[in-house]
């Protein structure tokens, strides 16, 4: 047999394409793909849901545990003053709302500035806050002198009281209860004196000297506590007062010679206001609750919301509006921090013009 003979190999098989899935394989194969994509996204998206109730838990929990240890108030000025007085029974409201006991504690000193010094390097997330009686420490002081604080070294809760600050005098004065009986009194004897209580005050009466001529003698004080017995006493000519005086309204001790406001005050609506009397300036102050800066969000807000609900209670509306004789107004976080704002940079320009605060 020959081995060597036989049909021909064929060099070049015809290649058959591979076939085509049917219409039916088609729809199989989308349907599978479909199914893998849906799977995907309901894994993301649970996922996402998952990480999302987290953190909203999170929130949830801080809230639900705050305060978890009673509560310390501070106020920058000394006991018997108008921020102390309304500030204790803030601590009183409080504490009912909050389920936790608001402890007051006064830190005196650089016109409310000791105290946010301090407060600038708490821990506490929101268990220590300080009412601050004036908001002018924290966006005149530092542009004023040297501070270790600045405005953004804070958060802002809220405003809850607008101030109503005056110049007063005290009852019987050879001037009278009158700005121009003051005026032309001082401008007869040099020396008179003024109580000054911050650094705020001292440019607005250094601005008030350089403009009229005077030659007057400041007498430092720490508060209203320290002013009140140095002008009823007839120690000191005329001072500036935080809110004291509207507890001598009815009595006629404390007559207030300027109002320091924008408007006239409520309880001394004869007294002129600064643009009344010829300076072109805006003091225009408010009381705000101050915490560190890294205090947690749903402390803030929990805050925020016992201060809202203070501003309702009869008792705090008593002691601000009918004791110290100052308006109720609630001013939430975004807005106050936007008026402190605006505020500071107010007092820089004036500071710019002034050629700074005279030692």
């Amino acid at each position: 047999m020959d081995f060597g003979q036989g049909k021909a190999v064929n060099q070049n098989p015809t290649r058959i394409p591979p076939s085509r899935p049917s219409v039916c394989d088609t729809r199989r194969l989308n349907q599978i793909k479909n199914k893998e994509t849906i799977m995907k996204k309901n894994f993301f998206g649970t996922a996402l849901l998952s990480a999302t109730l987290a953190f909203g838990g999170l929130g949830l929990a801080q809230a639900a545990d705050f305060p978890s240890k009673p509560l310390t108030l501070v106020v920058g000025f000394g006991a018997g003053g108008s921020t102390d007085i309304q500030a204790r029974v803030l601590a009183n409201v409080l504490q009912e709302n909050l389920g936790q006991p608001v402890n007051v504690v006064n830190q005196p000193g650089a016109g409310g500035a000791v105290s946010l010094t301090r407060l600038m390097h708490n821990n506490d997330e929101g268990h220590t806050f300080v009412y601050a009686g004036t908001a002018g420490t924290l966006t005149f002081a530092p542009h004023a002198h040297e501070t270790s604080f600045s405005l953004d070294d804070f958060r802002y809760v809220a405003s809850i009281t607008t101030v109503q600050h005056a110049i007063v005098t005290g009852k019987d004065r050879p001037f009278g209860d009158t700005w121009e009986g003051l005026l032309e009194y001082a401008k007869a004897n040099p020396g008179t004196s003024y109580a000054s209580q911050h650094a705020l005050d001292r440019i607005l009466i250094e601005h008030i000297m350089e403009k009229e001529g005077l030659d007057l003698r400041i007498v430092p004080t720490s508060g209203g506590a320290g002013m009140a017995p140095l002008i009823l006493s007839g120690d000191v000519a005329f001072g500036y007062s935080g809110g004291t005086h509207s507890g001598y309204a009815e009595t006629g001790e404390m007559p207030v010679l300027l109002s320091l406001d924008k408007d006239r005050l409520i309880a001394f609506p004869d007294a002129p206001t600064l643009a009344e009397a010829g300076y072109d300036l805006d003091l225009s102050d408010f009381r705000v609750v101050v915490v560190p800066k890294n205090t947690p969000d749903a402390h803030v807000e929990r805050l925020a919301e016992a201060l809202e609900a203070a501003t309702k209670d009869p008792r705090f509306i008593e002691i601000t509006e009918e004791r110290i004789l100052m308006p109720v107004t609630f001013v939430a976080e975004a807005e106050v921090t936007q008026m402190l704002r605006d505020q500071s940079e107010n007092y820089r320009q004036l500071l710019e013009e002034m050629g700074g605060v005279v030692e």
